[in-house]
């Protein structure tokens, strides 16, 4: 943990990781939704704000005991009037006291998201893991994302760390798999570019 800003101005390269992080969930063209970048028409729509019990994903992505509390944040993300995906963050109750992330009223977290939230508390995300993977929706899924019949959903596990290792969020999404795409963009080690430990 970082000790918190003492002014309203972050640094430049904590600001825009900010922003790169807060949109990295969507990204809209005609038909479809990719990661890594924003829609003027994409909106959130906060549906719960609750402490919780945390179910034993959670309870283990957090490192927390059987039977310990957290709070869970869900939200509906739409694209104009089309629902893409749901989105439930979890999060330790001692990052998150006093702080928008458990306000009650419906709505964003505001400027920058629940990320710029937690920066402002003192932990400044470093890097975060996800996992994806498809199924069949569950009624409920399936009417809350009007899905037409037999269309899958993808559902994304997402850890948010900090620089020392920290776990600052675990989010679980389910979208809608034909409203979405996901890409990625990373360096390839020195080693395959040397021809070395290639498989």
């Amino acid at each position: 943990m970082r000790e918190k800003p003492t002014g309203s101005i972050m640094p430049s390269c904590s600001e825009e990781k900010i922003r790169s992080w807060s949109g990295a969930c969507a990204q809209c063209s005609p038909a479809i939704f990719r990661s890594n970048s924003w829609s003027s028409r994409r909106s959130s729509r906060t549906r719960a704000q609750n402490r919780v019990v945390a179910p034993p994903e959670v309870a283990a992505a957090h490192g927390l005991p059987e039977g310990a509390e957290v709070y869970a944040r869900a939200r509906l993300v739409k694209e104009g009037d089309q629902p893409t995906h749901t989105l439930t963050s979890y999060y330790r109750p001692e990052h998150v006291e006093g702080t928008r992330l458990v306000d009650p009223t419906p709505g964003p977290a505001g400027r920058g998201g629940g990320f710029r939230v937690l920066y402002d508390a003192g932990y400044e995300i470093d890097h975060r893991k996800e996992q994806l993977f498809a199924r069949a929706a569950t009624p409920d899924e399936a009417k809350q994302l009007q899905l037409p019949p037999g269309e899958p959903v993808v559902e994304l596990h997402r850890t948010t760390y900090t620089a020392d290792g920290t776990v600052v969020e675990f989010a679980i999404g389910v979208h809608a798999a034909s409203r979405f795409a996901w890409e990625y963009d990373f360096n390839v080690p020195d080693s395959a570019r040397d021809g070395e430990g290639q498989q």
